[in-house]
């Protein structure tokens, strides 16, 4: 059966949210104040509806207990995304996936029971920084506070280089997980498999591990 998805608050990261859920084809109720934005979205997601997310009323009269994900994304309103928070927590969401606008939010937002909280600007200003420290820096997953995953564009340094020959786990602690090469992924490739220049190699490690290998590459 496939999964149901309700996104409140259609601002440029919710709007983006309910936009791609529906064209990968899955069932998307997108729901906020203001009535230009739900008029918007009428043609784009499966239902668009204008409603306060704060009025208890209005989203069990929406079924919103229903839906097996429930994206809260209410930008300024750090009130009314913690209201939203409580008031889908105690109708029995079982996943509430919340936008915070910063540590104390998200701290907030995980004690009332928010299921997983993310924070859009502060991730996508992480990735922008690793690409200035270094344009072959092409994606960045923090996975834990110490730990993440880099995409690295093959330049010079790794180019005609087998993985024996780089020896990244030894110089720099990392492991290469992943080399992507135009349309083909090698997944946990070989000692002696080589790099083409504009390869894509996916390492993860330490991030001060990880920060050595970027000002490399």
């Amino acid at each position: 059966m496939s999964k149901e998805f309700a996104v409140i608050g259609l601002g440029r990261f919710g709007g983006s949210v309910a936009k791609t859920l529906h064209d990968m084809g899955y069932e998307v109720l997108a729901i906020d104040r203001d009535p230009q934005r739900v008029q918007d979205f009428a043609q784009i997601v499966t239902h668009a509806v204008e409603a306060d997310s704060t009025d208890e009323n209005a989203l069990k009269a929406l079924g919103i207990r229903n839906f097996d994900v429930v994206v809260v994304s209410i930008g300024e309103d750090i009130q009314s995304s913690i209201m939203t928070t409580l008031i889908l927590q105690e109708m029995g969401v079982e996943k509430v996936v919340v936008k915070a606008r910063n540590d104390l939010h998200g701290k907030v937002l995980y004690k009332i029971g928010a299921y997983k909280v993310i924070y859009p600007e502060r991730d996508m200003g992480v990735r922008v920084v690793h690409n200035l420290i270094s344009p072959n820096i092409l994606d960045y997953i923090e996975l834990a506070d110490e730990y993440s995953i880099i995409e690295v564009s093959a330049g010079e340094f790794f180019a005609g280089k087998t993985l024996e020959e780089l020896n990244i786990r030894a110089k720099f602690g990392c492991n290469v997980m992943a080399i992507k090469s135009k349309n083909k992924i090698n997944i946990a490739p070989l000692a002696g498999d080589r790099i083409h220049r504009g390869d894509v190699l996916v390492v993860i490690g330490h991030n001060n591990d990880l920060k050595k290998l970027e000002e490399r590459a």
